[in-house]
């Protein structure tokens, strides 16, 4: 390894050291870091926006290293999401510092996905030395783990500005193999509310329990129907669209009728139809059915679905520029699916052409001791230097 590329390799893990040491678990501030990034990205000519959630709590950072002499290619957009899971205890070091074992960085988020950022910042000052004939960009985000609440801001934001055409790496953990299509991830919670009462009495009570009870009973029944609707080139596995009930919550006693329970459930739907199939049955049901009858006994009875997250699918696209253009620098033209959700599609439904590809395993996401192999470090700074090559006179 050249001088260069071993400074360049050290600031990655020096950047990374520092990213993992934010505890930007989802659904906290993350201002701290995004300052960082932003502070890094300025410093190299950058200009930059902010989007927020509406207490300014978490934000989301968009900066632009602009061409120096353009010529009409493709702006180039390096994504990822700056949140990371919640830790559980059995970890053999402090998840917050970085700890290099052998040819392994263990840290939260060091593989999901800050160790993608980390190079993206790290290589920031050579693309900004570099005469570049396209703009470069970088889009970290909040809240990608907790059903992509922070980017659709993002994308809100960009098709105000206009920017609706570019090339978007979103360097989840593929080990840099192109992934071109995942399916969608909805997340729900669904509350009941009923009439509390003894249970001696069961005639006088409305049972939130019983009612939820029936509208699980419904979502397995319509998973059923999902499986018919498998398209019949299906590239995933399972081919058809899932369902999954995370849990039911509800009742404080064997003698008491609860008045309130709420389930968790998703659905991953290979095409948005699905969903909107899935979600009109299950409306129909509680107004024609569960409502009604509830409401007989007790008029404030009521059923409200929680929309979580909606993240839409991610749709191979045979003539995809971005997959071109990383097979174009990493010399492989395979394209594989995964069964994890990102923030791919949504890019791509605005008109940017998007691949995701970055370093890490996603066996080693979410995990106790997760890790990056160091050695995919390396390979995310050769894929940069690619881009920057393709992206100079």
């Amino acid at each position: 390894m050249s001088t260069e590329n071993n400074n360049l390799y050290k600031n990655s893990v020096e950047i990374l050291t520092d990213l993992i040491s934010f505890k930007t678990i989802s659904g906290e501030d993350n201002n701290s870091l995004i300052n960082y990034c932003d502070e890094i990205l300025k410093r190299n000519g950058a200009t930059s926006f902010k989007t927020f959630d509406q207490d300014k709590k978490r934000v989301n950072l968009f900066a632009t290293l602009k061409a120096k002499k353009p010529n009409g290619k493709m702006p180039i957009i390096l994504s990822g999401h700056t949140d990371v899971v919640p830790v559980s205890k059995g970890w053999s070091s402090d998840p917050f510092k970085a700890t290099i074992k052998g040819d392994k960085l263990y840290g939260r988020g060091s593989c999901d996905m800050k160790g993608f950022i980390a190079c993206a910042l790290a290589y920031a000052p050579i693309f900004a030395k570099s005469n570049l004939d396209r703009d470069i960009n970088f889009s970290f985000t909040f809240d990608e783990e907790t059903a992509c609440i922070g980017a659709p801001l993002l994308i809100k934001e960009l098709k105000n500005r206009g920017f609706n055409k570019g090339i978007c790496i979103v360097g989840e953990p593929t080990n840099m193999k192109i992934i071109d299509a995942h399916k969608g991830a909805y997340e729900y919670t669904t509350y009941f509310e009923g009439l509390a009462g003894h249970s001696s009495q069961p005639h006088k009570g409305v049972s939130a329990v019983e009612y939820a009870a029936r509208y699980v009973n419904k979502l397995i029944d319509l998973r059923e129907k999902l499986k018919d609707r498998k398209p019949k080139s299906s590239i995933f596995t399972p081919p058809y669209s899932t369902l999954s009930i995370g849990g039911i919550f509800g009742g404080i006693a064997h003698n008491v009728i609860a008045d309130k329970c709420h389930v968790k459930w998703e659905t991953r739907p290979i095409v948005k139809e699905d969903a909107i199939f899935l979600n009109n049955e299950l409306d129909k049901y509680v107004n024609e059915k569960l409502l009604p009858e509830m409401k007989k006994v007790y008029p404030e009875s009521i059923i409200k679905k929680e929309i979580i997250g909606e993240i839409i699918g991610f749709d191979r696209d045979d003539n995809s520029e971005a997959c071109e253009f990383v097979s174009s620098i990493t010399g492989d033209n395979s394209r594989e699916v995964v069964s994890f959700g990102t923030e791919a599609g949504l890019f791509q439904e605005i008109g940017i052409s998007t691949a995701v590809c970055g370093p890490g395993s996603i066996e080693q996401a979410h995990k106790i001791d997760e890790f990056i192999e160091l050695e995919e470090i390396k390979k995310c700074l050769k894929f940069l230097e690619g881009i920057k090559n393709k992206s100079i006179n």
